[in-house]
């Protein structure tokens, strides 16, 4: 059942502004046969508007058919380009807000790459949540000062407290956003030097870059950085800074416990009016958008031309899947080693690593996000194939 009323804000009056019927309910959940990932359960994407806090979502999500178990494969961390950000971002916040020898939480930490970066940059102890974590693969296996507790974050864990709390590229798969806050601010207490830490994907860049691939059942919650900063002022917050980073895909946001009035940052926050617009400029441009990529996709394989995507997670599997693509792309190529072997959901192919291009020879390699695309073309050249690279 779908439901009209803003979970971010509690406004009624949702309005529907983007369809999209039939796509897997996961993304990254390992598939081990063509015939699993083909038959895998599939559920409609209806996102909808709130005109009053800015916020999007899914109101056709359904929470019941999701799977976040170790079959969860949703690492960054074999690209080299993405471990640099992470450092620079561990870095970044133990400098600025003191983080040496403190008590961290990380909620929905996967693999747990971050939180021990920002543990052994800053000689910090750590707790992580996430169902998703695999103790064999954990990067703190001989260390004695992370905890790490293979479930959901929720109410049964609020009486673990920290002095920074982070949680990141998690809050977007959570359709109750309000409540969830709320379970973190009455976590947190009301220590005012206690900073808590968001990184969600960035909304706005998806509307303005027309980025249908980045529309995807797991994500039910889109965030601009107006909506999340007022969730977070009307959760008892007062916000200390939102900004973009890694090409203004992520949207990042630090708060602490609200004392008193709490003050905005305006300049930097977009008002719903703003997101009005650039939804409009979506649903404008993204057919368009998806029937250049078809054409793209159907030129190359009537002239014989081999293709192949280079990313087989989430945007992957949306971009393929809101193409209805088929055998127009041969493999999708992925550095993650436990991915390869397995099979993209929704359309079936075959997930492969870099090396498997040497004989395969592409004419033709799409990168899922542009962000890799230097670190592509170096994989490329070592190979020394002359595959052309696009990017979406």
């Amino acid at each position: 059942m779908e439901s009209t009323t803003c979970p971010n804000c509690g406004a009624p009056g949702m309005s529907v502004f983007w369809e999209v019927k039939d796509v897997p309910v996961h993304s990254v959940l390992l598939m081990p046969t063509r015939e699993v990932a083909l038959s895998y359960p599939k559920g409609d994407i209806r996102l909808a508007f709130c005109r009053t806090c800015g916020f999007i979502s899914n109101a056709a999500f359904d929470p019941r058919v999701h799977e976040y178990s170790t079959r969860y494969e949703e690492t960054q961390g074999f690209s080299p380009t993405f471990n640099a950000f992470h450092h620079r971002l561990a870095a970044s916040l133990i400098e600025r807000y003191g983080l040496r020898g403190k008590d961290i939480i990380e909620i929905g930490c996967g693999k747990g790459e971050f939180l021990s970066l920002l543990c052994k940059l800053g000689g910090n102890r750590g707790v992580g949540f996430d169902p998703a974590f695999v103790a064999e693969r954990s990067p703190d296996r001989n260390g004695t000062q992370i905890t790490f507790i293979q479930d959901f974050y929720s109410e049964k864990y609020t009486h673990y407290r920290g002095d920074f709390v982070c949680c990141k590229m998690t809050l977007e798969h959570i359709p109750d956003t309000a409540r969830f806050l709320g379970t973190v601010r009455r976590a947190v207490g009301e220590d005012p030097k206690t900073v808590v830490f968001f990184q969600v994907p960035d909304a706005t860049r998806v509307l303005r870059d027309t980025a249908f691939w980045d529309v995807y059942y797991e994500h039910c919650s889109y965030f601009t950085s107006g909506s999340l900063a007022r969730l977070f002022r009307n959760s008892g917050f007062e916000v200390i800074d939102v900004a973009t980073d890694y090409d203004d895909q992520y949207l990042m946001i630090a708060a602490r416990p609200r004392q008193g009035q709490s003050s905005s940052s305006a300049d930097k926050e977009i008002d719903p009016e703003t997101t009005g617009r650039d939804i409009g400029h979506f649903v404008e441009n993204a057919g368009a958008a998806i029937t250049r990529w078809k054409k793209e996709l159907a030129g190359l394989r009537q002239d014989g031309r081999r293709a192949v995507i280079w990313g087989s997670g989430s945007k992957g599997v949306a971009f393929l899947t809101a193409l209805g693509i088929t055998d127009e792309i041969g493999y999708a190529v992925d550095i993650n080693p436990y991915r390869q072997g397995c099979f993209m959901p929704g359309t079936g192919h075959r997930i492969v690593g870099p090396e498997f291009l040497r004989e395969y020879k592409p004419d033709v390699a799409i990168a899922m996000n542009p962000v890799y695309r230097e670190e592509i073309q170096r994989d490329l050249d070592r190979m020394q194939l002359n595959t052309r690279l696009l990017t979406v």
